[in-house]
């Protein structure tokens, strides 16, 4: 396909209203404000020979990068790892913009995407945890316990994530349609779980183990650690992150379980 001859254009074939509208797919700050700059930034890439999978590994190589980020002393890498975070979800938005533009979606950039979130949200939690265990103050032993902790937060994060993967392989498997991507669709039935799920837009905190809100929570608690000490604080971010994130797989799992989104239908 030809290359844009205007935003305006642009938008029309990479943004259409099935984009946009999504509830699980798009992220809150796309919504917010990314998909507002992405144009510009495809704009850019269309120019160049660069494939949308070639924006993709930019994404995953952003990832990785945020994560590494959080290994620098001081307040100093949080701040440079809440700035990659957004970068990745702006290129993020770009790779499938370029796709649609040029008609080259597949299913090997579905995967790539996929490789790049997960990747990126099991390494931020490690990365956490080697910061509680003093990994970047050489003045005292790493806390192998720390990383420890850290490690177990990632592996209770992509489960998480890996649920919503297994309930595509069971439709799939039984031969019922892809779940429509739309603000209540996935809504349990009606009952304690739904009312539990409608209280927790309140207080969202299975949220949080996005990327994006995982470098958000590191820099406001790196904030706090200018002042309390940053090997004190961010033990406590590992220590609340931990039990949390337990609760929320299992608040998903019930979720899942007790929605129509596992039932013959």
């Amino acid at each position: 396909m030809d290359k844009p001859t205007s935003l305006a254009q642009l938008r029309e074939v990479t943004q259409p209203p099935e984009v946009r509208t999504r509830a699980n797919a798009e992220h809150w700050v796309a919504h917010l404000y990314l998909r507002d700059f992405s144009p510009y930034v495809t704009w850019v890439l269309l120019k160049t020979p660069i494939s949308a999978n070639g924006v993709t590994a930019l994404m995953i190589l952003t990832g990785w990068a945020t994560a590494a980020a959080l290994l620098i002393p001081g307040i100093w890498g949080p701040i440079l790892a809440l700035m990659l975070g957004q970068l990745q979800m702006l290129i993020d938005c770009c790779d499938g913009e370029v796709a649609r533009w040029r008609k080259t979606k597949s299913p090997a950039g579905h995967f790539l995407d996929a490789v790049g979130h997960y990747t990126t949200e099991a390494l931020i939690p490690i990365a956490l945890g080697l910061r509680a265990a003093g990994f970047a103050d050489n003045s005292r032993p790493i806390n192998w316990m720390w990383v420890a902790l850290g490690a177990f937060l990632a592996i209770v994060i992509i489960l998480n994530k890996v649920l919503n993967d297994l309930v595509r392989v069971a439709r799939a498997m039984s031969d019922l349609p892809k779940l429509a991507d739309a603000k209540g669709a996935n809504a349990p039935r009606p009952g304690m779980v739904a009312k539990l799920r409608r209280m927790a837009r309140f207080v969202p905190f299975h949220r949080i183990y996005h990327s994006v809100e995982l470098t958000i929570i590191a820099f406001i608690a790196m904030l706090v650690g200018v002042f309390i000490g940053q090997l004190l604080v961010s033990q406590i971010l590992v220590a609340v992150l931990l039990p949390l994130s337990i609760l929320a797989i299992i608040g998903h799992f019930v979720a899942i379980m007790t929605s129509s989104r596992v039932r013959a239908a």
